[in-house]
């Protein structure tokens, strides 16, 4: 009897130390995937992007084209700044040549609501556009702010200073912006973005500037990305035109 009773004992003893080891294993091995969740989000999200377009035959032309952008959020701050330059030859001739850079700084004020500063510089030869310069403080509001679709509106005054080849200028103007973006499926986006410069005292002076683009993701990291954009001044550089469209396209890629 007492050995049966031993028996018993050492069976339930075994089965406990099984019990124990099968948990201790399952436990090491959730640890990773556990780590791998808690892994913190980078700070920053970026970009570059870069396209090269040659011909060569009845006309030998290349246009290069280049843009970096960095994005990030943290607590009830929102920081994002780019750069850009363009580069065209056609017959040995330059027939394109611009510079841009921008830094945008927003804070939160409610869920939708921000505070914003702008500041945007660019220098365009062609259009005989040594610097402009733009400063602009305003407000800001999300219509739609959802994980896939962003749809934003932005108002305030703005300092516009312009030094052309014919001489300076600067004068004061309403910034009005808007921007939206939206996610397709998991692989693709696509946005759309205007901005309106009309001089307070002279709303017949004004520049408008509108972007529409889609990118397509390739791989993890590089993706496919298309432009078009849209640059129209009322008041332009003596002997330019008013208007210059671009369509850009090249590879980006993100890390």
């Amino acid at each position: 009897m007492k050995n049966n009773r031993l028996i018993t004992s050492i069976k339930k003893l075994a089965f406990g130390l099984s019990l124990c080891s099968v948990l201790t294993v399952q436990a090491q091995d959730a640890q990773p995937a556990a780590e791998e969740e808690e892994k913190p989000k980078p700070k920053w999200e970026r970009s570059v992007a870069a396209g090269l377009t040659l011909t060569k035959g009845n006309s030998d032309t290349i246009l290069f084209t280049a843009n970096a952008v960095g994005l990030r959020k943290w607590e009830q701050n929102e920081l994002e700044l780019g750069a850009a330059v363009a580069r065209g030859e056609n017959s040995g001739t330059v027939n394109t040549e611009t510079f841009n850079g921008y830094l945008q700084y927003n804070r939160l004020i409610s869920e939708k609501a921000y505070g914003m500063l702008r500041t945007e510089a660019l220098h365009d030869s062609i259009a005989d556009v040594e610097l402009r310069l733009t400063i602009s403080p305003g407000f800001g509001y999300y219509l739609i702010k959802q994980e896939r679709r962003n749809l934003s509106f932005e108002v305030g005054p703005s300092f516009v200073y312009d030094r052309l080849g014919s001489g300076e200028n600067s004068y004061m103007a309403l910034r009005i912006g808007e921007r939206f973006d939206q996610k397709i499926g998991e692989r693709a986006r696509l946005w759309q973005s205007l901005e309106l410069l009309p001089q307070v005292d002279d709303l017949a002076n004004f520049i408008a500037k509108l972007e529409l683009g889609v990118e397509a993701d390739l791989t993890e990291k590089m993706s496919l990305r298309v432009t078009l954009q849209d640059v129209y001044d009322n008041e332009p550089a003596p002997g330019r035109d008013e208007n210059d469209i671009r369509l850009v396209s090249g590879v980006a890629y993100k890390f």
